[in-house]
């Protein structure tokens, strides 16, 4: 393992920040095999921490690790666009397009291959919204305080597209803890995963040890039920992946026969998921409040349960690299390769506490 730290949660702190502006530093370590890994895969990972507040940008150049951090107001949701990558926040989601021109100017100057810069924000207002998905150009989201899947367009905070069945109304209330969404090769949702199959607020509390489903979007039957607070379903080679969290586990499911299998146990609470070149890139987190997580199959490991990243084979189960956080972020929420990028730099909407120099984009004039 190789260990590492950033004074500031960012590699160039401003010395300008007030002392109670300034991030929680973070330490990290990662396996000896990751940079090489990522560059043999030809890509990089976000790794999105509401806990934290912070989307960290996994990378690499000439062999070396690179990583970095950029706020939002408690990141959550992460996707790729037609022009570059969404994030979901507290009551917004900020589009950040991908700007190639631009990446060698950003210090370290020649070390970056793309740059994503927060230019725009559409506010939701506080929707709790889940995982992000782009599919027939549309943004999608899985909006967890009103139960429903909803897209993001235009003048409106949220326009609702789906609802479970067993969901009476669209009203604020988080019934059933929808959280993820997985598209079908043609970019149209297909499955989605709830902690319960409850009509009232925070109904699915009472049952979230084995209370948990995946559900067909297209008949809205439930494909598999007795979860442990599942979250991440994705399709990917024509499986249908997701992770059973409570049990701190990476599971395939077979949608026609409702047949599951553990592909791997992992030390810590499984949320944040994508797959790639036959590996699944898995968040995990620590478990430490006990309202929400207390009561979890998981807990009888919690004295072993870690932060950050584990890259899995698909084909063998086996752990094939690591990247953990030791001190500054205890939970991750969502998992996105950026395929074709190996070293990007993220801008986001606060410069200023990130540490992060200024960039501007601005056209010439005629």
């Amino acid at each position: 393992m190789f260990s590492a730290s950033t004074p500031n949660g960012s590699p160039d702190p401003s010395p300008a920040i007030s002392p109670e502006r300034r991030a929680v530093p973070v330490n990290y370590e990662y396996s000896v095999n990751l940079p090489e890994l990522l560059a043999r895969l030809d890509l990089s990972i976000l790794i999105s921490t509401y806990q934290a507040g912070r989307v960290a940008s996994i990378g690499a150049y000439q062999g070396q690790l690179r990583v970095g951090f950029a706020h939002f107001d408690q990141a959550m949701g992460l996707t790729r666009t037609a022009t570059g990558i969404a994030v979901g926040a507290r009551q917004a989601i900020w589009s950040l397009p991908a700007n190639k021109d631009i990446a060698p100017r950003i210090k370290p100057e020649g070390e970056q291959d793309m740059a994503f810069l927060a230019r725009s924000c559409h506010q939701t207002g506080p929707i709790m919204g889940h995982d992000l998905a782009f599919g027939q150009g549309r943004l999608w989201v899985v909006n967890t305080l009103f139960n429903c899947l909803a897209i993001v367009e235009g003048n409106w905070s949220f326009i609702p597209q789906w609802k479970p069945p067993f969901i009476s109304e669209i009203a604020p209330g988080d019934r059933c803890h929808l959280n993820g969404l997985a598209l079908g090769t043609d970019g149209a949702p297909a499955f989605v995963s709830a902690l319960g199959e409850t009509d009232t607020e925070n109904g699915w509390r009472e049952n979230k040890a084995n209370g948990g489903c995946l559900l067909d979007m297209k008949t809205g039957a439930v494909v598999l039920r007795g979860l442990s607070m599942p979250h991440s379903p994705r399709l990917y080679q024509g499986g249908l992946y997701f992770l059973n969290s409570g049990r701190g586990t990476l599971n395939f499911c077979d949608p026609l026969n409702g047949r599951s299998e553990v592909i791997a146990e992992l030390p810590g609470f499984t949320r944040g998921l994508d797959c790639w070149e036959g590996h699944a890139f898995v968040g995990l987190s620590q478990i430490r409040e006990t309202a929400v997580f207390g009561g979890l199959p998981l807990d009888d490991r919690r004295g072993e349960l870690r932060c950050g990243l584990a890259i899995v084979n698909l084909g063998s189960g086996q752990v094939a690299g690591t990247f953990w956080f030791n001190s500054g972020v205890e939970e991750v929420f969502a998992v996105s390769v950026l395929p074709g990028y190996r070293n990007p730099a993220l801008i986001g909407p606060d410069t200023e506490l990130d540490g992060a120099q200024s960039v501007w984009l601005v056209p010439s004039m005629a």
